[in-house]
Parts: structure tokens; C-alpha cells; sequence
């Protein structure tokens, strides 16, 4: 018989994981209505001063979680019953895709793929998030929704552009969410929230109905307060269909077996060196990494620390950010209405066009050979800082126009970029807080399709040392 959760055990419902929450409906603990409903309730209190919604489906939800019910438990579900939100780019049955502003009007007529592949594994789409115009900033900032707060100061970033998706999951409001990543934009949000945040593989997940989102930069994934949940999202939305562009092997194993495993004695390096020349990495984001290798090391690996030449990869990014913004500007239903900043960038991107873009794609190719050759010959993961500064205070970019904005910006997206350029893995995992309570994370890159052994050092970081991890944020 299923045991009805009180008010209390409601409220506590918001401090699982979906592992345990999708294990708790189909055992029969509590109903995918009751955790739908308890995760409308955390949103409707919790919302107002982060601004992490642009829409809540509360209706529509709850009308999923009855279907998750009317099913009855079933293995094929991993996340039955557990309440997810999307970022503004998914296209979600009936709802309108505004990618963060007001040049779409129109509600979709289908699911995105891998929105498709959530509602087969049993999660209730509850919402979707907030996001700059475009994703084209590190922030969460745009005319069209205002600002979204960071849970841990109310007059700090949440970091971008996924930022919405992380304060949604950083408040207990959901366990967990899906972002986009383009130059940081999972990795930047989940570090200046103290969450796991994973960039796969380029071609690890299908952006279908798209073949390719910015020419191979962006790609999808999502964020969560534990690697568990981050593994078990992935093998979920994992794998290629015939209308995208890249696609990579299936893994030999789900990641959610291979994150429980010791992934044995590994040869890790680290710097704490920016990947952009210019940019120094704040003292305190610089003791944080030293911290996660010294834990490497008692964990048994090989650690070495390194300050590598690393690959430049502007003359890569650049083409196909702009060739990216470009496209998405002349899709949109209404160009008229999109932001100065965005029609500026998209005026400025006409010099990338597809015989540049192409050229910037096989020079990627270029990049990612480096990438192994400097960073992953002697290693088997490379450890540096998700971001060199501490999250910003918001409307750091009020009053720019795009080229000043993208030049302030660059500090924060110095040591992301490179591996959207190459198509490596990488995952931001919690490293502790500032001294002023803010969380810092590091990122761990490894070899293309090696994401299992990403999660693998994760979860044994997550497990020795949980004091790195923040817990739920309350604004």
C-alpha cells in the first residue's frame, strides 16, 4: 500500500536526488502526482527572488504525473515521476521555444528528442527556465524575463547562460534540470551554483529536430546536486539520430554503472594556469583546485601539477559563435523584436559566412588533436578551474553594447571555450565556497566518449569529500 507523504516529508522531498525520488514512486512510497505537486509548491515559494522560471507548466504537469501513475511502476522508467525543467531552447508540446526573448510566438506542435526521451523515462516536464537571448552571455540577463539571481546572493549571477536551469536545481526546486553548453554554459552555471554540470562529447546527444546547434559548439546536457543523478540523466538522453551532424559510439556500459565503479589508479594533471592568456584565476578559486588535487592524491591517483601550453581556439570559436547567432537570428518568427545587443551581433556576423564556418570546423578538428596531444598523452583527466573569477554581480553588462559586453564577459568563459571547440567531455563538479559564501567549482576534462571515467573521479571526489558540496540554497 502507498504511504501518503505528510507536509514535512513533502518539504524534505525536495532534498533528494532523482534517483531517489524516481526509486520512492516506483516503490510506491509516494505518487508522481504528490512529488509533482510538492515540486509546484517549493517553486511557487521559493521562485520570486532568483527569477528562475519563464514558465511553470503546473497543469500540464500534473496531468504527466498522472499518466507516470496510470502506468504503474515500471523499470524502463528511471526517472519516473521525478519533476525536471528545460531551458528556454527545448521545444516542449505546446509551449513556445522564446530562446530567452520575444522573437518566437508560435507554440510547438512536438518535443525537442531529448525532451522526448525524458517523458519516456518518466519525468514531468514542471517548467522552463530562464536564459539570455540566444545563450549568447555567460549571465542569465535579458530584456524579456529580467534578471535571474544566484540563490547564494541575491546580487550575484547565477552565471549563464543555463542559469535559470541551475537556480531551479541549487534551490531544491527541482533535482534536476537540462541546459544548453556553447562556450560554459552548463559548466559556468553549475560551478557559480555548486552543482555537477556535464558537457558531453559533441554527438553524445542528439539536438534533433536541429542537425547542429552553432556549427558543433553547443551541446546538450543538464545539471544536478549529485553525480548519480547526472550519470542516470545522461545514459536517459544519450545517443544520435539521423538527422544530426555528429554522433559518437554508445558507451559500453551505462554511465550510471560506470559512475559507481572505482575507475582505478589514474594519471591526473592539473593547473590552475588560465586557458586565455590575459586572465589571472582568483587566489581563493586557485586554493580551491589545489584542495581537489591533494584529495585526487589520497584517493590513490597520480597527480601531477602542470602549467601546459594550451591550444587557442579563438580563431575556431569565433566563426562559429557568430555563424551560430546569425542562423538562430534568421529563424525566429519575429527579428524585429529580438535585443539591440543580439540584431547587433547578428549584423556583426556577417563576414562568418558558410565557407568561413566550415573552415572554423576543421580547424576545431585541429584543436581537439592538441587537446589530446598537450593535455591527455600523459594524462587520463586534466583538472583546472571551471571559471578563473568568482560569479559576478548582476547587471555587470548594463548599458554595453555586444562587442563590450562579449569583452567583459571573458573572463568567465576563459577556461570553458576550449572544449566546445574541441568536442571534449568536461564536468564542473563542486570544489567548496569563498570565503564570502560563494560556491567555486573545477572542471575535469577527459578523452572524447570517456565521459564514464569523468563521473567515475567525480563520484569518488563527491563521496571522500562531501564538504565540497554546498547542499540546497535558500534565497
Amino acid at each position: 500500500m502507498r504511504r501518503t507523504l505528510h507536509r514535512m516529508d513533502s518539504q524534505t522531498l525536495g532534498t533528494l536526488d532523482a534517483v531517489a525520488t524516481a526509486a520512492a514512486v516506483r516503490e510506491g512510497h509516494v505518487s508522481a502526482r504528490e512529488v509533482v505537486q510538492a515540486a509546484l509548491a517549493r517553486i511557487e515559494e521559493r521562485n520570486g527572488p532568483v527569477n528562475a522560471f519563464t514558465v511553470v507548466r503546473a497543469q500540464a504537469a500534473l496531468a504527466e504525473a498522472d499518466e507516470v501513475d496510470a502506468v504503474g511502476p515500471r523499470a524502463d522508467r528511471p526517472l519516473a515521476g521525478v519533476p525536471v525543467v528545460v531551458k528556454e531552447e527545448y521545444d516542449v508540446t505546446g509551449d513556445v521555444t522564446s530562446l530567452g526573448g520575444s522573437g518566437n510566438s508560435t507554440p510547438r506542435t512536438a518535443d525537442s528528442e531529448v525532451v522526448r526521451r525524458l517523458r519516456a523515462a518518466g519525468a514531468v516536464i514542471v517548467g522552463r527556465t530562464t536564459m539570455p537571448e540566444f545563450g549568447q552571455f555567460p549571465f542569465t540577463e535579458s530584456v524579456a524575463t529580467g534578471v535571474t539571481r544566484n540563490p547564494f546572493d541575491l546580487d550575484r549571477s547565477p552565471g549563464g547562460s543555463s542559469g535559470g536551469s541551475a537556480v531551479a536545481v541549487a534551490t531544491g526546486m527541482v533535482p534536476v534540470a537540462l541546459g544548453a553548453d556553447g562556450g560554459g554554459s552548463i559548466r559556468i552555471p553549475a560551478s557559480a551554483c555548486g552543482l555537477v554540470g556535464l558537457k558531453p562529447t559533441r554527438g553524445r546527444v542528439s539536438v534533433a529536430p536541429l542537425s547542429q546547434h552553432w556549427y558543433g559548439l553547443v551541446v546538450l546536457g543538464g545539471m544536478s546536486r549529485s553525480v548519480r543523478d547526472s550519470a542516470l540523466l545522461l545514459d536517459v538522453i544519450s545517443g544520435s539520430t539521423p538527422v544530426d551532424r555528429w554522433s559518437v559510439p554508445p558507451p559500453r556500459e551505462p554511465f550510471a554503472t560506470m559512475a559507481a565503479r572505482e575507475p582505478g589508479t589514474l594519471r591526473i594533471a592539473w593547473s590552475t594556469k588560465s586557458v586565455t592568456p590575459g586572465v589571472d584565476t582568483d587566489p581563493e578559486i586557485t586554493a580551491a583546485t589545489e584542495q581537489v588535487a591533494r584529495a585526487l592524491v589520497r584517493l590513490g591517483h597520480r597527480v601531477h601539477r602542470t602549467a601546459p601550453r594550451w591550444p587557442v581556439a579563438t580563431d575556431a570559436f569565433l566563426p562559429q559563435f557568430y555563424g551560430g547567432m546569425a542562423a538562430e537570428a534568421g529563424q525566429v518568427e519575429h527579428p524585429e523584436r529580438l535585443e539591440p545587443r543580439t540584431r547587433q551581433t547578428a549584423r556583426l556576423a556577417r563576414w562568418a559566412t558558410p565557407r568561413v564556418v566550415e573552415r572554423a570546423i576543421r580547424r576545431g578538428e585541429r584543436v581537439a588533436a592538441a587537446v589530446d596531444a598537450r593535455l591527455l598523452t600523459d594524462a587520463d583527466v586534466f583538472l583546472l578551474p571551471t571559471m578563473p573569477k568568482l560569479p559576478p554581480p548582476v547587471g555587470l553588462l548594463d548599458g554595453m553594447d555586444a562587442v563590450r559586453a562579449q569583452v567583459a564577459t571573458l573572463p568567465y568563459v576563459a577556461n570553458t571555450v576550449l572544449t566546445n571547440v574541441s568536442g571534449h567531455p568536461a564536468l564542473s563538479l563542486p570544489a567548496g565556497l569563498s570565503v564570502t559564501g560563494l560556491p567555486i567549482g573545477v572542471q575535469l576534462i577527459a578523452r572524447r566518449g570517456e565521459e564514464g571515467l569523468l563521473l567515475a573521479v567525480a563520484a569518488q571526489l563527491e563521496a571522500s569529500r562531501p564538504d565540497f558540496w554546498p547542499g540546497v540554497a535558500t534565497p
